[in-house]
């Protein structure tokens, strides 16, 4: 460990990119998720951070989806930040937004994920909540990296040992819960859910029967390697397949770290995020939550969905690719709803990043106050050819 306090390294002009549109992505071992480069982001991250009230300890949370290296990269990343002076706990396997909301709700100064979403298990990725509960900002994201490339410094040295962890999701299901009072009203409703061997694995079956919905649950077996493999919300095909055969009245796929939900109709047909931003916008709109009177998506959504809204006196605010950029969007204008085509959805009343989980109890909640079917809900949206480059 240096002996600069936290948040005095200088800036390095053109420091080398480590963030990309989600956090620091690639194969886990190799740069910048080498063991050196991990650490020494643990190190900096700590160091970018304001001091804290009264010169008190940073408080880190750390949570990770089921790849195998998943392990080493936390111990690395949590050595490196408590060399520094922080206090670091892992809440283990959890989903991406439990971080974000546990980050928040419990009063850490970060929340960091380790996991590549829906990559195979050979990737890996770290990304960076801070303590409201959002994204790193690219302004400070910037600085970690500039931090990591000044030379004027080093890491804290040593074997890296286990890191001190506490069971918090149960809290996270109880905010989960709170979306969705009218559950009783679906009790038995027939629900295939995929877990894509990932993060979700645990508690995505857990809440849905809590619930009372009679689940069939698939992909919920990890072993390390299998996230995403065949599976998940890239893979919807399992999905629609069982929905079919089980005659379930609606399916859910999530991605690997839980932040994405796809859905699969009674019929088996996919529904992407387009059809659940349009359901989801006209159901807030009937209780008047809808704030902004406009949703927020990316240049890659379809020109249907902006004609549907247009259509309901709303608007569609396009924001580059990448759900950090939607919420950019959404709190400039103080908007309630955004997503992305891909599934990511942003519900601004419970956080400001994407909810799988949040997502498919806000489709849940639809069909229960419309009592239409999902076919049904998702047939509003008309959609047009499209060629993405």
């Amino acid at each position: 460990m240096s002996n600069n306090s936290r948040g005095n390294s200088g800036p390095v002009a053109d420091a080398p990119r480590l963030f990309g549109t989600d956090g620091v992505r690639g194969e886990a071992g190799r740069y910048p998720l080498d063991h050196s480069t991990v650490r020494r982001l643990g190190a900096a991250l700590v160091r970018a951070l304001p001091a804290t009230p009264h010169g008190s300890a940073p408080r880190f949370l750390i949570g990770r989806d089921t790849r195998e290296s998943g392990v080493w990269i936390e111990t690395e990343l949590a050595h490196g930040a408590s060399g520094e002076g922080a206090q670091v706990t892992s809440g283990g396997v959890v989903p991406t937004p439990a971080v974000a909301y546990l980050t928040r709700a419990e009063g850490y100064d970060a929340g960091v994920v380790i996991s590549a979403s829906h990559n195979p298990y050979e990737d890996n990725g770290i990304k960076v909540f801070s303590g409201r509960g959002e994204k790193f900002s690219e302004r400070v994201e910037r600085e970690v990296e500039a931090i990591v490339a000044d030379p004027s410094w080093s890491p804290k040295t040593g074997v890296s040992a286990t890191v001190p962890a506490e069971d918090l999701v149960g809290a996270y299901l109880d905010h989960l819960r709170a979306v969705f009072p009218e559950a009783p009203s679906l009790r038995g409703f027939p629900l295939a859910i995929d877990c894509a061997n990932g993060a979700t694995s645990v508690v995505a079956p857990a809440l849905f029967e809590s619930l009372g919905f009679d689940t069939v649950v698939m992909a919920n077996h990890p072993d390390g390697r299998n996230i995403n493999r065949e599976c998940g919300s890239t893979h919807p095909e399992l999905l629609a397949r069982t929905v079919r055969e089980q005659g379930c009245r609606a399916g859910v796929a999530f991605d690997g770290d839980g932040d994405r939900a796809i859905f699969v109709d009674e019929r088996g047909n996919i529904v992407n995020g387009d059809a659940v931003l349009l359901m989801c916008a006209d159901q807030l709109q009937r209780e008047g939550r809808l704030h902004g009177q406009a949703v927020a998506a990316t240049v890659m959504s379809n020109i249907g969905l902006e004609l549907a809204l247009r259509d309901r006196g709303l608007s569609l605010v396009r924001a580059a690719v990448g759900d950090k950029y939607v919420m950019e969007e959404m709190q400039a204008r103080g908007l309630s709803l955004g997503g992305e085509q891909s599934g990511h959805i942003i519900f601004s009343e419970y956080l400001f990043t994407g909810d799988g989980l949040c997502t498919a109890l806000n489709v849940l909640r639809a069909i229960a106050l419309t009592g239409r079917s999902l076919a049904d809900l998702s047939s509003d949206l008309t959609t047009y050819p499209q060629v993405l480059l």
